[in-house]
């Protein structure tokens, strides 16, 4: 019988505390799938307002945690509760750093001390484990915030008897984000300059990057998708980072994000008017009905083809591809549903298209999750467009609500998505390569003139609805990196 695995996760984000993208819901919704496999595992993130004010339960259990910052060491507090699935959870408190309306920034831009407020929140994770009577085998670091975490353990932590070998993964949900701040602020870190702040270490380009120091210093990288850790090895994709990430390469994995099927599941979802499964699928069409109905969409669009996008609104997403064929594509008579929120030129450009023909176009601005499920189980077709993606969750939720994606062959959406053969009656959707207006529309028109053919359709989407993409599956793949990395981390010598 296995040994059973002590993990501990550290993140800024986790749904259901704190969230402001696909992150929380990774921190969320991966530890309760390993708990599930018999996993021990914890969670470690600030205190943040929005937690505060939560009502989750919390209970302190230290309030003498002394932290290291810079020259000083000041105090903070750690409390306890546990998540809905029963996995413990421990926020680093500290009024100063973290009692704020939002959790990076505000509209001015991100807030001037945040290496201040994550090195912070680095060592104090790392102090409360020599508290607490949780001794991990692994520390589980995602993206630029905790990406100091596995350099301390190397440097200032390397000699603390049973923290200072912890083996770490490190992964990275977004490439773009890199926590890059001026060197001259390096010890706030609390890492030397010597041996750390260098090109192979967290020096990148004249600055210290905090994604750069998971990267070099964890046992072990992981990204999002297959795809996506393929692609950021290019210069591409790699946005200055695919000389480190090729460097590693050896221990860098693609390991696909995935699906809460609790959440996101037309047969027991309570956001749609009407549930519905892969054996009586009558229900979806009373879903399409009611959303335009709710969306003033025109009736006579009920036979068309009905298209959705549910994303932030920038040019990453190819919202600029949108627009580029927004004219051509309401010739083909079709309809558009638009929920999201960004930049404001591309929020006021399809607002105005709503306004020149509202019987066919609607956009919501900002995020309502109520109504991204109705749309989800009431459109036809799901536009995601990326420039790039690293994995990518709503065209997996579309899979499941038999919505068909059309998506821009990249990181998970190329991962996830097969194009349909029509011959063959394989595939769950339609693909396009080159990031160009004229290859999103032929990808768009092909659906469009599939939908004529309902029997043909109806099988793509029930192919759909078939895949599994559970978060259990994408456990079992990172409980064996686990393994892995802790065997050879003790092999070569490196715990105690």
């Amino acid at each position: 019988m296995k040994k059973q695995l002590k993990i501990l996760f550290l993140a800024s984000e986790v749904v259901p505390f704190a969230k402001t993208g696909g992150l929380a819901d990774v921190a969320g919704a991966l530890p309760a799938a390993l708990k599930r496999l018999g996993t021990d595992v914890r969670l470690v993130l600030p205190l943040y307002r929005v937690v505060r004010e939560g009502r989750f339960g919390l209970n302190p259990i230290f309030r003498d945690l002394k932290v290291p910052l810079a020259e000083d060491e000041i105090v903070a507090g750690v409390q306890e509760t546990r998540t809905g699935d029963g996995v413990p959870a421990y926020f680093i408190e500290r009024e100063d750093m973290f009692d704020r309306p939002n959790l990076y920034g505000n509209s001015l831009g991100d807030y001037y001390d945040n290496l201040e407020r994550f090195s912070f929140f680095s060592h104090a994770a790392l102090r409360a484990i020599e508290k607490l009577s949780f001794k991990p085998d692994l520390i589980h670091c995602h993206d630029w915030q905790t990406g100091p975490v596995p350099a301390l353990l190397k440097g200032p932590y390397g000699g603390v008897p049973g923290l200072g070998k912890i083996p770490c993964v490190f992964t990275i949900h977004n490439l773009g984000y890199q926590g890059l701040f001026p060197a001259e602020k390096l010890s706030v870190t609390g890492l030397p300059r010597e041996g750390f702040f260098s090109s192979e270490g967290l020096e990148f380009w004249g600055k210290i990057s905090l994604l750069k120091a998971g990267i070099v210093y964890s046992e072990a990288i992981t990204t999002v998708s297959p795809a996506y850790a393929t692609e950021i090895q290019t210069p591409e994709y790699g946005m200055g980072m695919e000389g480190v990430l090729g460097y590693r390469s050896k221990v860098l994995y693609g390991i696909l994000n995935g699906v809460d099927y609790r959440l996101w599941d037309p047969s027991s979802d309570s956001h749609i008017p009407a549930n519905y499964s892969r054996q009586d699928m009558s229900g979806k069409r009373l879903c399409k009905e009611r959303l335009m109905r709710e969306t003033g969409l025109d009736p006579g669009l009920r036979e068309k083809p009905l298209l959705g996008m549910i994303s932030r609104l920038d040019l990453q997403k190819g919202l600029d591809l949108l627009l580029n064929i927004l004219d051509d594509l309401l010739a083909m008579n079709v309809g558009l549903v638009v929920l999201g929120s960004g930049d404001e030129r591309i929020q006021d450009a399809i607002q105005q298209a709503a306004a020149r023909s509202p019987g066919q176009v609607r956009i919501e601005i900002g995020f309502n999750e109520s109504l991204a499920h109705r749309i989800m189980a009431g459109v036809d077709l799901l536009l995601i467009p990326s420039r790039y993606e690293p994995c990518g969750l709503t065209q997996m939720y579309a899979l499941k609500y038999g919505t068909v994606p059309v998506v821009r062959a990249t990181g998970g959406l190329k991962d996830t998505i097969v194009q349909f053969d029509l011959k063959a009656r394989t595939g769950n959707g339609f693909k396009f390569l080159p990031y160009e207006p004229e290859a999103f529309l032929e990808a768009i028109a092909k659906a469009v003139r599939l939908f004529q053919y309902q029997e043909a359709w109806k099988t793509l989407m029930l192919n759909g609805m078939e895949a599994d993409y559970s978060w259990d599956r994408s456990a079992r793949s990172y409980l064996e990196l686990y393994r892995t990395v802790i065997s050879e981390s003790s092999l070569r010598g490196n715990r105690i």
